[in-house]
């Protein structure tokens, strides 16, 4: 009933389309183009014409092993990595839509790139070689996460004699054995869970541990007793700044467990990368833009005793150290003419903070009217935080 026909769309065909085109991801779902996004824009694959539900289905099977295939009709979902031989691997879901297939699937090149090359600050290569502690990068899904925290881990391979344990979901980059041996765990291949392979890896004598992403109270208690206990623990978050972050990690908890949290994030915590993607002025593509969170004696004071909404202004005036915030990054991208005002006011976290540091001397006019139209109105100030 599966099998593909000969006449189906074939999937190597649409993902080598895509990678040729330089696009990030591919959108199939049925009654639809094809759909590829390229710069941040979805953009129909008309040459494929449309996506007919049973052909999809037949098509989405057939890449498929019997144990992804049970998995997805016991779940309704499936996560998984796909390879297609010297093009890339790709970074898959298959989800059901209106009692149909439809997936997703995002570009993983097989090259790593060193941090240099991704745009962000040097002070994030300094992650690689401390010898405790917690590092999170974090930011919305398609912001380049995965990709920075291959590049760390990279180097850390490169330039450590350690062990270094990864949990996946899926398992994206693919390292070798370097000056580091390292060890990628996959869950539902490898592992039932993030939190199940926690439990189980302080045994295994990890000098280095990446956790794909903290998503529940058990994942981030055992994340953050192994940064307590000697280990350096990198993992990702879908926060879009820092004291957000924080503020996430200790609302898991109830509320009887947060003062002792807030000690132990405090003590472990050496710092936190968020990051977006914006769309270039000045060419082609997209930019990185970044803050970076420093776990300063100062921010470690405001973690422990709850004042994390005074954690922007200690970045703000942290540059010598190392830190800045989303909004200064995106000023500085804004004045060097690599991405657009407009840009930057769709992706700044505090308006006035960023009108001031573009040379605009207020949020009225043309400015204001669009950070309107793009956050909803009043709502734009309850996401724009003001301290």
């Amino acid at each position: 009933m599966d099998r593909a026909h000969e006449n189906d769309v074939q999937i190597e065909p649409l993902l080598r389309t895509m990678h040729a085109a330089g696009a990030s991801d591919l959108h199939l779902t049925a009654g639809a183009y094809p759909m590829m996004r390229r710069h941040g824009a979805l953009q129909p694959m008309e040459e494929f014409g449309l996506l007919d539900g049973a052909m999809l289905q037949r098509v989405l099977y057939s890449v498929l092993n019997m144990r992804q295939r049970e998995r997805f009709e016991a779940e309704l979902e499936l996560d998984f990595s796909y390879q297609v031989p010297d093009l890339a691997r790709f970074r898959v879901n298959f989800y059901r839509q209106r009692e149909q297939m439809g997936a997703a699937f995002r570009t993983i090149p097989f090259e790593i790139k060193p941090l240099e090359a991704l745009g962000v600050p040097a002070v994030v290569a300094n992650f690689a070689g401390l010898p405790r502690g917690l590092v999170l990068v974090t930011g919305p899904t398609g912001s380049g996460k995965s990709t920075t925290l291959a590049s760390i881990i990279d180097l850390a391979n490169r330039t450590r004699p350690d062990h270094i344990m990864t949990v996946e979901d899926p398992i994206e980059f693919l390292h070798t054995h370097k000056r580091a041996i390292i060890n990628q765990r996959e869950v539902g291949a490898d592992t039932q869970s993030f939190a199940n392979a926690l439990k189980h890896v302080l045994r295994q004598d990890p000098d280095i541990i990446l956790v794909g992403e903290m998503r529940d109270l058990e994942t981030i208690s055992v994340a953050l007793t192994a940064a307590e206990t000697g280990h350096l623990v990198f993992a990702t978050l879908h926060t879009q700044d820092a004291a957000q972050t924080i503020d996430r990690i200790i609302d898991v908890f109830p509320p009887e467990q947060q003062g002792q949290v807030r000690t132990q994030l405090a003590g472990a915590l050496q710092g936190v990368v968020s990051q977006t993607l914006c769309r270039r002025s000045d060419g082609p593509g997209r930019v990185v833009a970044t803050e970076v969170m420093l776990a300063t004696p100062a921010i470690r004071n405001l973690i422990r005793e709850g004042k994390t909404h005074q954690i922007y202004s200690s970045m703000q005036a942290g540059s010598q150290q190392g830190m800045h915030t989303m909004d200064q990054h995106l000023a500085e991208l804004t004045r060097s003419g690599r991405i657009s005002y407009e840009t930057g006011l769709e992706k700044c976290h505090n308006l006035e903070d960023y009108n001031k540091l573009t040379g605009r001397a207020s949020a009225s006019g043309a400015g204001a009217g669009l950070a309107n139209a793009n956050m909803g109105g009043a709502d734009f100030q309850s996401k724009n935080r003001t301290v």
